[in-house]
């Protein structure tokens, strides 16, 4: 695989599809901005302190326009930032031209093939002899998984002269991430070491990467402080619970074209993504029926006016179905006995959140609400970075950072908060400016 980094004229370090689309990027990049209020705000707070001074981010998440206010949110406040796509498909080109030529480092584009992706990671990584970065902003986990690799690989070399060997295992991508690290350890035996050593945290904002984290952390291999954002409110909310159901509807409509109003639809699962498809479908004038395993979901679905019955009570009579739970729910037995032209989709972090290779986003207003989470949990590991605050563990972001990035968000929607009298606080024990919520609350 020949693939060679491009510079700028400026020198930064670039790999994209094509760099002629970055003005066409920046327009939209623009009209991004006026719908993520919360990121901008950001900016305007913290630019001028410039807290992000002499960090180094890198990121490894979607590509995209609004990921783009994300980065430029990070570079305005001061950090140096190299980045990656955390799918091979949603990397919208314009938006990774627009970045690569203005602001910072990316390496992406639609369509890497699995090679290509892993060599886009390394190369968001490769931070020179310096062995940064400071601060990881990730999704799925991938960056953070190619680090604590390549430490296991580097101290086996160091004991015993062994290098990884890709055909010990029949997963493709895991042979692919294997045959960098022992390459690299041919050049550099202690890279993926001195970043360990540099390395502040991460902020991990899906359930797959949230998941790793927490595995390494249950048998002591986690190498550096991480912040989970996929439970804060805000995202199981916000991105889960509006977002997908947008989604939904909009590829439903792109892809098939279909009259929703008057379809019988089924929801599989009623989490949070789940809530927010049936919805948006039940907006749209579809009679939904919900199938649950979990007997608190079930009846929070049927308190709110849905059916609740089983994949094979309503197999034969449902148009559209929409799986938002696990895996092996929707299986061939079941296709065999649904209607001509059902349809079947699927979404959630199963499905990368619904990301396809030409279809829509996520709303730009609900996309800002996670990314200020991101934002304010890089604020947060930077600023603790000499003070022992956070350990190698896992942590939710603290609530008042929360219900901050929520407060930051109301302005856009009109929307005026009432104050507190010390009276009232005390009367009901929360702090006159928040937070108002405990840190166990997700709802």
């Amino acid at each position: 695989m020949a693939l060679q980094v491009e510079k700028t004229t400026s020198g930064r370090e670039y790999k994209v599809k094509d760099m002629s689309k970055a003005d066409f990027g920046r327009l939209e990049i623009e009209l991004a901005e006026i719908e993520m209020p919360g990121l901008m705000s950001c900016r305007a707070e913290f630019g001028s302190s410039q807290p992000f001074t002499g960090a180094k981010i890198t990121g490894s998440l979607h590509m995209t326009i609004q990921t783009a206010v994300l980065i430029e949110t990070l570079t305005a406040l001061g950090a140096e930032v190299r980045w990656c796509s955390c799918n091979i498909f949603s990397t919208q080109d314009h938006a990774a031209a627009a970045i690569a030529r203005d602001s910072a480092s990316v390496f992406a584009w639609k369509g890497e093939t699995l090679q290509e992706y892993w060599w886009c990671t390394e190369r968001a990584l490769d931070w020179g002899p310096g062995g940064g970065p400071d601060l990881i902003v990730d999704d799925g986990g991938d960056a953070t998984f190619l680090i604590h690799e390549g430490v296991k690989a580097e101290e086996e070399y160091v004991k015993s002269g062994k290098l990884p060997d890709p055909s010990s295992t029949d997963n493709v991508e895991l042979q692919i991430v294997l045959t960098i690290i022992r390459d690299g350890l041919k050049v550099d035996p202690k890279k993926y070491t001195k970043m360990k050593e540099r390395l502040v945290g991460v902020s991990v904002g899906s359930t797959t990467g949230v998941e790793r984290l927490y595995q390494m952390q249950a048998n002591g291999s986690l190498l550096f402080p991480a912040i989970n954002l996929n439970d804060s409110i805000t995202k199981s909310k916000f991105q889960n619970l509006y977002g997908c159901g947008h989604l939904l509807l909009a590829e439903l409509m792109r892809a098939t074209d279909v009259m929703i109003a008057g379809k019988v639809a089924v929801v599989c699962g009623y989490g949070d993504v789940g809530k927010g498809c049936a919805a948006a479908l039940k907006r749209a004038g579809a009679s939904v029926i919900v199938t649950e395993i979990d007997p608190i979901c079930a009846l929070q679905a049927a308190m709110e006016g849905f059916q609740v019955l089983t994949l094979e009570d309503v197999v034969s009579e449902a148009d559209i179905f929409v799986n938002t739970s696990n895996k092996y729910i929707i299986m061939d037995e079941h296709k065999r006995n649904m209607k001509s032209k059902a349809i079947v989709c699927n979404i959630g972090h199963f499905n990368d959140l619904g990301y396809t290779p030409e279809g829509p986003g996520q709303p730009s207003f609900v996309m800002s609400c996670l990314f200020t989470n991101q934002v304010l949990a890089q604020l947060e590991l930077w600023k603790e970075r000499t003070t022992e605050k956070y350990e190698k563990k896992v942590y939710v972001l603290p609530k008042h950072l929360e219900e901050k990035a929520a407060a930051l968000h109301l302005g856009k929607l009109g929307a005026k908060l009432t104050k507190l009298t010390k009276e009232q606080a005390d009367y009901v024990g929360v702090p006159v400016e928040g937070p108002y919520k405990p840190p166990h609350y997700r709802y």
